[in-house]
């Protein structure tokens, strides 16, 4: 059996073709285009569903995929009737007006409710609902459905809307995770009865012929990507684990960390689980911080930068994109001017101790695995396994562990093996001063060591 996988990233969209032995035998990849519309910035869905359908019929025709599945990113839902959307899809970086933030952000359930901090932009995807239901609340009355993104993916490709717990429960503002059952939210809007009845991620909705193949495939419900990733290392049996799942968003989940140490204003939530449990989490957006603060490097970093950097004292300070556990800070560079390849060193360096500082501030004592495309080359997971000699690290054998993730729920649903790689041990890096590099970027910073000694994170 071989399942193909769509996912669904916020700067790139993938397609993985994997087989039951958890090789990839195939992928491609495209980016989400993004376009002006009444007002608001959309995506053209349009061109990605071309993309995504010609994408999985070549799966269906070359290798004989059986299925497909779907793994996308957060903060994004979609309204649609029986065909089709009743509103173009939002893209959650966009700020509601002033005067209307002031009105929808009054009727925002409370932290100790939803476990999901008051966020900029349409990071809360519940946010962006009040806003566009203000907006436009002929959209909202003509929905007979609301979708979570990968939940739309997999109905617009032949499934049955339906409900997914990890999605909703990814910082929607949607999600009560103690009461395990929609916020207060929902019901103050009436948005219960536009909510289809749940199916497990992973589970067959329907199912589509395409292509010249004999039978139809099966269409899988989705699964939010980091919670992908997080089951494609929890079902093989490693005991305690802290996932850092990396790319637009830096993503770290600790099921290990106490709910009531979480601090709403250090951009710390509640995600959950394909199974509806509590996932504490803390994130930053460090694929997208990585690419301001390197001027969009592409390719390797070497070693000899990265100490060129450390020892020059080259060094970002955060943040450069909204949210994080620093959040209102303006992002800029201390040290001599770098050259390009130093400037990427110093963003990978950032990259290394903004995890850092999340690991203490989610208290990350267990095993940790990192994972996803930052670590590509796993130099990320050296810095990291370097600067935190007292815990263990291991790196996923692929950087695509949302996609690993998001099969291993599609061959599981229908009672066939997946038998993904094994995470690999990380060699601690070794480069003279990154202790001190570190404390220097703390120092920096300013106002952390209070934080970080009241979170009780170890080193």
């Amino acid at each position: 059996m071989k399942v193909a996988v769509l996912d669904f990233g916020k700067t790139n969209s993938k397609l993985f073709v994997f087989g039951q032995d958890g090789r990839i035998l195939d992928e491609r990849r495209t980016q989400p285009k993004w376009t002006r519309q009444d007002g608001f910035s959309v995506l053209d869905e349009a061109t990605l569903h071309d993309w995504a359908l010609g994408a999985v019929t070549d799966a269906v025709e070359n290798h004989g995929v059986q299925g497909v599945m779907v793994s996308g990113h957060g903060c994004t839902f979609a309204l649609v009737d029986d065909a089709a959307l009743t509103h173009p899809i939002l893209d959650y970086e966009q700020e509601p007006p002033a005067e209307i933030a002031a009105r929808i952000d009054r009727r925002i359930p409370d932290f100790a409710e939803t476990f999901s901090p008051r966020l900029p932009l349409g990071f809360n995807y519940g946010r962006h609902m009040l806003w566009l239901q203000e907006v436009d609340p002929d959209a909202f009355a003509a929905a007979k459905s609301i979708l979570g993104y990968p939940q739309y993916w997999s109905w617009r490709l032949g499934g049955r809307a339906v409900s997914e717990v990890s999605y909703l429960g990814c910082h929607s503002h949607l999600w009560a995770p103690r009461s395990q059952d929609f916020s207060s939210l929902v019901d103050a809007e009436g948005w219960r009865g536009q909510m289809p009845g749940f199916a497990r991620a992973g589970s067959v909705i329907g199912e589509r012929r395409l292509g010249g193949a004999a039978q139809p495939i099966a269409i899988h419900n989705g699964v939010h990507d980091s919670n992908a990733a997080l089951h494609a290392y929890r079902r093989q049996e490693l005991g305690p684990l802290t996932v850092v799942s990396t790319g637009t968003w830096v993503v770290v989940l600790n099921p290990d960390c106490p709910l009531d140490v979480l601090d709403r204003d250090r951009d710390m939530l509640v995600n959950v689980d394909v199974d509806g449990g509590p996932v504490p989490t803390i994130r930053f957006m460090g694929g997208r911080e990585f690419a301001a603060i390197s001027g969009g490097w592409q390719g390797a970093i070497q070693h000899g930068a990265v100490l060129q950097a450390i020892d020059a004292g080259i060094m970002a300070l955060p943040s450069f994109a909204p949210g994080g556990p620093m959040p209102d800070r303006p992002g800029r560079l201390v040290g001599r001017t770098p050259d390009a390849a130093e400037r990427a060193a110093a963003a990978l360096l950032y990259v290394a101790l903004m995890v850092d500082l999340c690991l203490d501030l989610i208290h990350s004592q267990n095993t940790v695995i990192v994972d996803g495309g930052l670590n590509a080359g796993g130099l990320l997971a050296g810095l990291l396994a370097e600067l935190r000699p007292g815990q263990a690290f291991l790196q996923g054998a692929t950087v695509e562990g949302s996609a690993t993730g998001a099969a291993a729920l599609a061959f599981e649903s229908v009672g066939r093996d997946f038998a993904a790689e094994a995470p690999e041990p990380v060699h601690a890096t070794r480069f003279g001063g990154l202790t001190g590099y570190r404390d220097a970027w703390r120092d920096h910073v300013g106002g952390q060591a209070a934080a970080i000694k009241a979170a009780g994170g170890a080193r």
